[in-house]
């Protein structure tokens, strides 16, 4: 199958005659999938905005800060729409003249905010079979009624699975060349002393975000709130130990990228940690980050100095990670180019 070359990061793409987004029987099931899973969550929101108390027990938080729920709300509907334009991007032959980075980016932040989700949700359920409590018994009123995380919360992980698969043969059609190859042969400019750099900034960051939670999966409660010390349980454990290891996943392939190490292992391994492992620590830092300003009345349960620094730490240790990422495409995009000419 002719292959599509990208002559810039920004520059079209001629669509080839055998399109890479041919729409075959498995992309239409997977468009399709990708699509009726973000019906749950956007009905939800919608009735939300609408005014509607589907699934908000009396009590709830959100039910005092009613203008901060309801742009919450607006916002995250957009959020998950984009799930359903992007799905249509990477199934249809006009997609491919999309410019890189306006894609990249909406894919990554997707990455980053479902992956944490896939891997700690169907965890949270093991956590509980087997045994251990949710944590939120002695919270007061429940957040939001259990169910809706139950189908929210599946509607994300197929939403995920969708999206990802689609993702992966689109940007196989379209740069597969970018990623073939192993590690010991990528080429010497593609590793230079900037990517070194960052790789090690990101790795010496990572310390304090990984320290404080390896800390509280321990058992510690430094630097935690009163709140969430005293709510502690499988749910929070579980979610600790996927954050640290979307946090080591970012710092290995950042490594591996710059330094070349695991010279024997094919180029995908260390990009996809560096693409999931940034995405997910970027992503979820930045949104905790924000959510947790003004949130709570209760000043037991508002976060503390340590909370907000672990955050906006893994937020730049995923920031940092992801540049590495770009310019390995960069070079690797602009070596290809320069070769064909």
């Amino acid at each position: 199958m002719p292959r599509t070359r990208i002559s810039s990061a920004t520059a079209p793409v001629t669509v080839p005659a055998a399109s890479p987004v041919a729409v075959s029987r498995p992309r239409r099931l997977l468009r399709a999938l990708a699509v009726v899973s973000c019906v749950p969550y956007i009905g939800l929101k919608t009735a939300w905005v609408a005014g509607s108390r589907a699934g908000i027990p009396d009590g709830s938080v959100l039910l005092d800060h009613r203008v901060q729920t309801a742009v919450a709300n607006g916002l995250s509907l957009l959020m998950d729409s984009a799930v359903i334009v992007l799905a249509l991007v990477l199934t249809r032959p006009w997609g491919l003249r999309t410019p890189a980075w306006l894609l990249a980016f909406p894919v990554w932040a997707a990455t980053g905010l479902l992956a944490p989700i896939m891997a700690g949700f169907p965890l949270q359920l093991l956590a509980r079979l087997a045994g251990g409590g949710s944590g939120t018994a002695g919270s007061g009123e429940p957040f939001l009624e259990e169910w809706v995380f139950g189908i929210v919360y599946t509607g994300f992980i197929l939403q995920g699975l969708a999206l990802g698969a689609l993702f992966v043969l689109y940007a196989r059609g379209r740069w597969g060349h970018l990623w073939r190859g192993r590690v010991w042969e990528l080429p010497a400019g593609n590793v230079g002393a900037a990517q070194r750099a960052l790789a090690g900034a990101a790795a010496l960051l990572a310390l304090f975000p990984l320290t404080a939670r390896l800390s509280w999966v321990g058992g510690g409660t430094a630097g935690l709130s009163e709140g969430r010390a005293a709510e502690r349980g499988s749910d929070f454990y579980v979610l600790e130990v996927v954050y640290i290891g979307f946090l080591a996943a970012a710092v290995a392939g950042g490594l591996m990228l710059a330094f070349r190490w695991g010279r024997k292992l094919p180029m995908a391994v260390p990009l996809g940690l560096t693409w999931v492992g940034s995405a997910a620590v970027a992503c979820w830092g930045g949104w905790m980050s924000v959510a947790s300003i003004g949130a709570v009345d209760d000043i037991a349960d508002q976060p503390t100095a340590l909370m907000h620094l672990t955050y906006s730490g893994q937020m730049v240790v995923g920031i940092l990670v992801a540049a590495i990422v770009a310019h390995h495409f960069a070079e690797r995009s602009a070596g290809a180019t320069r070769r064909a000419a």
